[in-house]
């Protein structure tokens, strides 16, 4: 368990904008950052990060939250796992017990795999360090390789004994089951009841993702014995899937964003070699061509992409293999062929910093020349080998989103292979109407699919988390509804769906400035924003219907005491924090020059002066208690530990639109916490004519079916509402005709 002081530490320590920036590129924005949405194919920044507000959101999937929220989505956590995430990020200690055997067993089974993927890793680091056999065959390999001790421990090295089974004994030994060693692939069953080692006499290259987390391991043999495979992979499990994972993206991401630029190599001894090199921003696809997942997560960094391959032929086409894909998703791509006995590593190790870059700078190439030139040698002189390889190009252009940039292609392919600008252009439009009709036949199986997925398990599409649907209305017989009879019904929903629409706009409120002020008026007494409408929901007897919005209510006037004694701690802060800025304020000249003045020009000055830095360091300060104010309860409920609330909190804080400067320069912009008087009075009477509306409805059904004498007094009631749907009216500032 962790106690709420080291919870509320955390989400105090916690910086929005410092934590999605591990896994997502931002660029400022206004008040705001930006950047591609890592929870879907996002192909234009739609993924808007605020400090100030402490949340994130996607304006295009939908996906967002706290810092605790955003780490529970991206790395599939429960949100005590996430809370400890950010504690080690942040340095901060966490008293824990030893858990028991039941809890150790209750514990989710991704978070045992990555405990145990963990473990491995330590244990193979002290194998190569710390034994014979590690330091006289795996540290003598990587010495051999040139990899230093920083390369080492970068990268987290490591090595597996050629014992048929000490990892599987060692591991048992500490409590870990034979499931789970199999589930991760770290051992596969003898046949005998007991367990191997999938990695033995291996070096350890740990698989390492974007939460700094052991995914897998890949391990390379040091035999010389051709039957046995060179390199042995974890297979894919709930925690590793190939598919999204690239080699070296944790260690080189911060450099991918700095340069804006990644090197894409086929292994880890390149990666590694490279790093070691001075470039550190190279990641390896493990041999295999990009997929769809690994180019999301290069997206997340950049968009510009250098393939470095070998010279040799089958470099070449390695390199061709799946970079469509990439031309689709709109990277500029380039190519980087080494000299034919070279490979990244062994090209890394017999050259310097100095070197290497003198010879990206005079052979990088763009992909789509790189890949005429290549493919028309290759055709030489034969013409059905040079029609393919104009169509294999013409192909690649097609991929590219921007139609300027397929025009330019088709100019330089035009002097390439000696055809008219206008046919290849014709030959492009074609794939590109083909590609097109592809990609809409796709989304629409994709589409089909959810629907039938849906209705076979009797749901339907989800509206957004914690807001309320069409089964949160009231539900009437429509069993043996006539037509009439369902156009009631169908009333009757468009109006309890009224209602929710105004209890949103209240809990909105709420959410957004429950502890600001409200000024006295000759009705009340300063008050705060969720006390008032705490006051005006017993003044008539009403409650919030939908079950969350209560919940998000309750909380806002349990924390209400709570907020107080630390408000008073705040403004205790600000008030030191005043003093000691007009103090240093009035200790700057400035522009004045007071050695020119005499005795009474200088005293007044200096009351000028004084007047002017209290004016400014009360503005200060009444604007950091207005944002404190307006911010706590916010930033309190998008950390909340219930899902519902959280995501619903998350989902009313985000703003999709910012004013432009322009606009905010010429025209003079109100904002919405200086609106609070009437915009609270407004949303409450808004509520509260829905309420009454519903009432008419449900009198004039009831007239329909009552006898003469029922009649009499429904009409009573009827009037009734009708009058006080006139005084809401005139609150309201609409026009109402009573029928």
């Amino acid at each position: 368990m962790i106690d709420p002081q080291t919870v509320q530490q955390i989400l105090d320590a916690a910086d929005i904008v410092d934590v999605v920036s591990d896994f997502v590129s931002l660029k400022r924005r206004g008040a705001n950052w930006i950047g591609l949405c890592p929870f879907h194919n996002d192909r234009n920044p739609s993924f808007y990060v605020s400090r100030a507000k402490g949340i994130c959101k996607c304006f295009s999937c939908g996906e967002g939250g706290s810092a605790v929220n955003f780490i529970m989505k991206h790395e599939q956590l429960s949100y005590p796992e996430a809370l400890r995430w950010l504690a080690r990020k942040y340095h901060i200690d966490i008293a824990e017990r030893e858990l028991t055997d039941e809890e150790r067993q209750a514990k989710s089974e991704r978070e045992a795999m990555l405990m145990l993927n963990e473990w491995a890793c330590q244990y193979f680091i002290k194998q190569l360090k710390d034994t014979q056999q590690g330091r006289e065959v795996g540290l003598t390999y990587f010495n051999e390789r040139g990899f230093n001790q920083t390369s080492l421990d970068k990268f987290r090295l490591g090595y597996s004994n050629s014992q048929f089974d000490a990892f599987y004994r060692a591991a048992t030994l500490k409590g870990f089951n034979r499931d789970l060693l199999f589930s991760t692939g770290l051992c596969v069953d003898d046949g005998h009841g007991g367990g191997k080692d999938r990695f033995r006499g291996r070096v350890m290259f740990p698989i390492i993702n974007l939460a700094d987390k052991v995914i897998g391991f890949g391990g390379r043999t040091l035999s010389h014995d051709k039957q046995v495979a060179k390199y042995v992979n974890s297979p894919e499990s709930i925690i590793y899937n190939k598919s999204n994972e690239l080699y070296g993206l944790y260690q080189a991401r911060r450099d991918i964003t700095r340069q804006d630029k990644c090197f894409i190599v086929e292994g880890y001894a390149d990666v590694i070699s490279m790093h070691q090199a001075g470039f550190t921003n190279v990641i390896a696809a493990s041999g295999t061509a990009l997929t769809e997942g690994q180019i999301h997560a290069i997206r997340r960094f950049t968009n510009n992409v250098t393939e470095m391959f070998d010279g040799d032929a089958a470099g070449i086409h390695a390199a061709l293999r799946g970079v469509d894909m990439l031309l689709t998703e709109g990277f500029n791509i380039k190519v980087l062929r080494l000299p034919p006995e070279d490979d990244p590593d062994s090209f890394a190790r017999s050259h310097n910093a100095t070197e290497i870059q003198q010879f990206i700078d005079e052979n990088e190439t763009d992909f789509i020349r790189f890949k005429a030139n290549i493919l028309l040698s290759d055709a030489q002189n034969d013409p059905i080998k040079r029609t393919e390889a104009i169509t294999d190009v013409v192909k690649s252009i097609a991929c590219i989103p921007s139609s300027i940039l397929r025009s330019v292609y088709a100019k330089e392919c035009s002097a390439i292979f000696g055809i008219g600008e206008d046919v290849l252009l014709r030959e492009i439009n074609k794939f590109v109407r083909y590609n097109r009709q592809k990609r809409q036949q796709d989304r629409d199986r994709e589409k089909a699919a959810q629907q039938r997925a849906a209705q076979s398990q009797g749901a339907t599409p989800s509206a957004e988390a914690g807001a309320p649907t069409a089964a949160d209305a009231p539900t009437l017989d429509t069993t043996s509804a006539t037509p009439a009879s369902s156009a009631r019904v169908e009333k009757a929903k468009s109006k309890s769906s009224d209602i929710q629409i105004q209890e949103r706009a209240v809990i909105r409120l709420i959410i957004k400035y429950g502890y600001c002020l409200l000024p006295a008026t000759p009705e009340h007494d300063t008050t705060t924003v969720t006390q008032h409408i705490a006051n005006e929901l017993e003044l008539d007897d009403m409650s919030f219907s939908h079950p969350v919005y209560k919940q998000i209510f309750d909380l806002a006037r349990q924390v209400l005491p709570t907020f107080e004694q630390d408000f008073q701690q705040f403004s205790a802060e600000v008030q030191t924090k005043k003093q000691q800025y007009i103090t240093s304020q009035m200790q700057q000249d400035g522009d004045v020059n007071f050695e020119d003045m005499d005795s009474a020009a200088l005293i007044h000055a200096l009351e000028r002066k004084q007047k002017a830095v209290e004016a400014q360091a009360t503005a200060r300060e009444r604007k950091q208690i207005k944002e404190y104010r307006s911010n706590y309860l916010e930033k309190l409920l998008c950390s909340h530990i219930d899902d519902a609330v959280r995501n619903l909190a998350c989902e009313m804080a985000a703003e999709p639109y910012q004013l432009s400067k322009i606009h905010t320069q010429f025209a003079t912009i109100v904002d919405e916490i200086d609106r609070l008087p009437q915009l609270v009075d407004e949303m409450i009477y808004n509520w509260k004519n829905a309420l009454v509306e519903e009432l008419i409805r449900q009198v004039k059904e009831q007239i329909g079916n009552a006898s003469s004498e029922q009649q009499i007094v429904l009409m009573q009631q009827l009037q009734e509402y009708y009058e006080l749907r006139r005084q809401l009216a005139t609150l309201i500032g609409d026009r109402v005709v009573t029928p």
